[in-house]
């Protein structure tokens, strides 16, 4: 308003300057004067709209995220991380809980099955979380990645050797820990064993498991560097050693999600029948060798080696490494590549064959 009465006033001055001049002029030829027109002058009065800022709005940023998913959260996650051993058998699926995961790990075990290591944390659910399966040595350190309490149904010889001598801090449905666990009637043995986060909380307070503990911090990006250069790939396939396991994911630009089939179908969950989904997809390969008749692995998960990191729509070919005490890493000349806040989902595969012979993706 200040400004609007300052040029009134201005344009009132100049239209009384004129009109003395042309009186002045007139008079002196003893002609009547002429009143000067109002709108010989027009001045246009400045809008009061405001001028937008040239300075960009700034993205808001959670007060809280979750230290395995970067996404926003209510509050603080202290809770300790649970890692559950999920029998991924034709018979087992669809399996319970996958959808809560905060991230998921495929592995193969023997006879070219494959099994998944769920780790829970950031969510809250009452829903089963199951098939539990048992054990392997491998399966033990993607826990401890996480400093997980660890959930399963027995274990191999040289698995429960490890977690006995080493003293690990596990929920064993058959050697220390029945009550954190239930059968499920409609599920064929041994395809029928399941928890629930409040069962796992229990048992690891009736055990004097630690509640919390330190996370290795994980780096997220909601844009990432290098994604800017990256080549297009929506569609990936994962080969693993039996047929009945060919595991793919379509990438859905409207979500921005990775959509999880197995042997063509929608992979789901039973407890929601949602499709299983991911912001991140991991691939790679390492050493994995057969040590006995029945068909147990070695694999190698601390001596780095070829990735593939699937984000966006799009691939970055790059590495994986592992310091002691850490979690792996992914890196593109020498430089960690961050995730995407959100879900992800890593899958290794053998270096018996080159990388491409069980990842393909266009």
């Amino acid at each position: 308003m200040h400004k609007r009465l300052t040029w009134s006033k201005k344009v009132s001055a100049v239209a009384m300057s004129l009109g003395l001049i042309g009186i002045a002029a007139c008079g002196g030829n003893n002609e009547p004067a002429i009143a000067p027109t109002e709108t010989a002058i027009q001045t246009p009065i400045p809008s009061e709209t405001p001028v937008e800022s040239a300075e960009p709005t700034p993205t808001p940023v959670a007060a809280f995220t979750a230290p395995l998913t970067g996404l926003p959260v209510e509050q603080t996650v202290t809770n300790r991380p649970l890692a559950v051993m999920i029998n991924n058998f034709g018979p087992a699926r669809p399996q319970s809980g996958l959808t809560q995961a905060d991230t998921v790990w495929e592995i193969e075990a023997e006879g070219g099955i494959t099994r998944l290591v769920a780790i829970f944390q950031s969510k809250e659910f009452t829903d089963p979380i199951g098939p539990v399966r048992s054990i392997r040595p491998y399966f033990i350190q993607v826990g401890e990645f996480y400093n997980s309490v660890i959930a399963h149904v027995g274990a191999s010889n040289d698995a429960l050797a490890i977690l006995q001598k080493q003293k690990k801090q596990t929920l064993d449905e058959i050697n220390n820990s029945g009550i954190s666990f239930y059968r499920d009637k409609s599920r064929k043995a041994p395809h029928n064993v399941y928890t629930t986060l409040e069962k796992l909380r229990e048992g690891a307070k009736k055990r004097k498991y630690t509640e919390t503990v330190a996370v290795p911090q994980l780096t997220f990006d909601p844009a990432p560097p290098a994604l800017a250069s990256a080549a297009d790939a929506t569609q990936i396939r994962i080969k693993f050693a039996v047929e009945d396991y060919r595991v793919s994911y379509t990438y859905d630009s409207a979500t921005k999600l990775y959509n999880r089939f197995i042997n063509d179908k929608p992979h789901i969950d039973k407890n929601n029948n949602a499709q299983l989904t991911a912001t991140n997809l991991v691939v790679l390969a390492t050493k994995v060798q057969t040590y006995d008749s029945y068909g147990r692995l070695v694999v190698d998960l601390d001596k780095g080696g070829d990735a593939v990191l699937f984000q966006q729509g799009k691939f970055i070919t790059c590495q994986w490494e592992r310091k002691q005490g850490d979690v792996i890493r992914i890196t593109k000349d020498d430089k960690e590549l961050p995730f995407l806040p959100g879900v992800t989902y890593y899958h290794v595969v053998p270096t018996a064959k080159s990388l491409d012979q069980y990842l393909t993706y266009q």
